[in-house]
């Protein structure tokens, strides 16, 4: 099954608008934000505990978690992390068919 989870392809979709990914498309991708969502999770019950010991761990835990999570979102979305402003990295720039602009007016 882990010769399955290690293919190669994209495990996350790019956020239409900023920087980052956005939600999972694959199954791998569902599977780490589940595992990071237990991580925290567990973390959380953790400090519920009151005791500072287990506040300490339990930040540097998910600190440690969001770091690796976000390296692999980083790696395995879909065109990379890169500013987008809603545009479709697709369409040509001036237009939606391509080809030259005309000036106002002319048709």
């Amino acid at each position: 099954m882990l010769h399955k989870f290690l293919e190669p392809g994209d495990w996350f979709a790019p956020k239409k608008y900023g920087y980052g990914s956005g939600l999972p498309i694959a199954w791998q991708g569902w599977v780490v934000m589940g595992a990071y969502m237990l991580v925290v999770l567990g973390a959380l019950l953790a400090i519920g505990t009151g005791d500072s010991v287990a506040i300490i761990a339990s930040t540097a835990v998910v600190l440690g978690a969001t770091v690796v999570l976000m390296l692999i979102a980083r790696k395995r979305t879909r065109g990379g992390w890169k500013w987008r402003s809603g545009e479709d990295d697709d369409t040509p720039r001036g237009g939606s068919r391509g080809g030259r602009q005309r000036p106002k007016g002319q048709r």
